[in-house]
């Protein structure tokens, strides 16, 4: 008898044994999906985000270009050859002549901008060996020369151009960068939706088996009853459509499921082919919302207020260029120069030439037939639209934050409700099962309570997973994280405009 036990007992073990490295090896081919595992993977993952990231490079290195732009440039430009064969004709002795010219040279040149006047301050020096040759007077000359001259460009009575340009790129790549911290927000939103969704198809999956082996043992049980002559036939017929039934409902929320399992998967940027498993905990703990400091923060905080101050800045510059049009503008050009040349290169410099000049010059706008008065009212306009949109952005974020706090408040009593008619429904159904097991009710009726049960932990489920979002709704809204009691300050935003300054 001994040997009988051990050997049943060895048995019981090796199938045990089978059974859990068949779990072990599925669960390993799965990976297993936390909400917060998810917004990980999205941080590096998202396309949104990614792009995001991009446009935001874009701007930075476009500000770090202008600023570049603005620092001394340093240019050489170097000629080797130049030869020219030329017929001419000489007015004075009524003759044509023919001039042969070789030539070659290099000119260095550095370039400064001037920020504040809005000015160009140049070096440039010239330096070359030039050979000549002409047929009218026979004779050749072969010297070095070198030019060299400081340039200065001032424009009078108009706008600063190159501060205005570097302005626009600072604002444009600030309004990037709120843009990217908003992003990282909405991808937060946007991962929880996506992430509860695939929760609720798995549940809804879940569920469609229970529905489905409930359905199975009560099948069974009225077959049974049937070939026993306790029920008759036609609660066979319902009995097998309620099987097939269960059976499509399956099928639907499985496809369901994989859909919405490759929504995640693209939103978070992960491998299509990769397959993973949602653990979530949608258990929650009412939290204290206080809607005054909801309100307060989120007008302190939110971004898309600065966005709209930025807006209005841009209408701002563009009223300036459009005041610029036809404007009465002056240019000063002073150069102060020294030539020299000589056939002998250390002799260059023995007798130079200055060669100063100055050119003042001005445009004066006469007439337009009220162009530049039209365009000038056009655009005080758009500016005053722009200053309209920042007090319609503050209300919005107002009434968003009310909307989500009412939302809030009301889901509690949502929750409430869902949890006792979950109660109820699952008491009715244990209670018109045992009806059903002692032939008192029909299959069809019984079904009803298995879908109404089915519905009733859908809805509780769903009831939390709303507060949830609600709740990180306000969050986005109100910029305050209500759970922590902290404000959120995206630090993305901060590093970036630390690394600007």
């Amino acid at each position: 008898m001994t040997p009988l036990i051990t050997m049943k007992q060895m048995l019981k073990t090796i199938f045990a044994g089978l059974i859990m490295v068949f779990i072990i090896s599925e669960a390993s081919s799965q990976e297993v999906l936390t909400l917060q595992k998810a917004i990980d993977f999205a941080e590096t993952g998202s396309p949104d985000l990614k792009r995001s990231s991009l446009n935001l490079e874009r701007f930075q290195k476009s500000l770090e270009a202008q600023r570049a732009a603005l620092k001394s440039r340093f240019s050489l430009d170097v000629s080797p050859v130049m030869f020219s064969r030329n017929r001419r004709f000489d007015n004075r002795v009524s003759e044509w002549y023919t001039n042969e010219n070789f030539e070659t040279s290099a000119l260095f040149r550095v370039e400064q901008p001037i920020l504040v006047t809005d000015g160009t301050i140049s070096l440039t020096n010239e330096f070359g060996w030039s050979s000549s040759f002409s047929d009218a007077t026979d004779t050749e000359s072969e010297v070095f020369y070198n030019n060299l001259y400081l340039n200065l460009n001032q424009p009078l009575f108009t706008y600063n151009r190159q501060k205005l340009e570097l302005k626009e790129l600072e604002l444009s790549f600030e309004n990037a960068n709120l843009s990217y911290a908003m992003q990282r927000l909405n991808l937060e939103r946007n991962v929880t939706e996506f992430f509860y969704n695939v929760y609720m198809a798995q549940m809804n999956l879940n569920i469609a088996r229970e529905e489905l082996e409930n359905t199975q043992k009560s099948y069974d049980i009225i077959l049974n009853k049937v070939e026993a002559g306790l029920a008759a036939k036609e609660e066979q017929y319902q009995a097998e459509l309620n099987l097939a039934t269960a059976k499509s409902t399956l099928q639907n929320r499985e496809v369901t499921f994989e859909n919405a399992k490759d929504q995640l998967k693209l939103y978070l940027g992960m491998d299509l082919y990769k397959d993973f498993t949602i653990l979530a905990d949608v258990a929650i703990n009412p939290v204290p919302v206080d809607l005054e400091k909801a309100i307060e923060t989120g007008l302190e905080s939110r971004m898309e207020l600065r966005q709209r101050e930025i807006d209005i800045s841009s209408s701002q510059f563009e009223l300036i260029r459009t005041k610029s049009l036809n404007e009465f503008r002056g240019d000063v050009n002073l150069r102060l120069g020294i030539s020299g040349d000589d056939p002998q290169l250390n002799e260059i410099f023995d007798a130079p030439t200055n060669s100063p000049s100055v050119a003042i010059s001005f445009s004066v706008p006469l007439w337009d037939w009220g162009e530049r008065k039209a365009r000038i009212a056009a655009q005080e306009a758009a500016v005053a639209t722009q200053k309209l949109n920042l007090t319609d952005e503050e209300n919005q974020i107002i009434i968003s934050i009310r909307q989500s706090f009412r939302n809030l408040q009301n889901q509690l009593n949502q929750i409430e409700i869902a949890r006792q008619s979950q109660t109820n429904a699952q008491l009715t159904y244990e209670i018109n099962l045992e009806r059903y097991e002692n032939g008192d009710l029909t299959g069809m009726d019984l079904n009803l309570y298995q879908t109404q049960l089915s519905e009733n932990k859908i809805s509780y489920a769903q009831a939390l997973i709303n507060y949830k979002i609600e709740l990180l709704n306000l969050k986005i809204q109100s910029l305050y994280d209500f759970e922590e009691d902290e404000k959120i300050l995206p630090s993305e935003l901060y590093l970036n405009e630390n690394q600007n300054n």
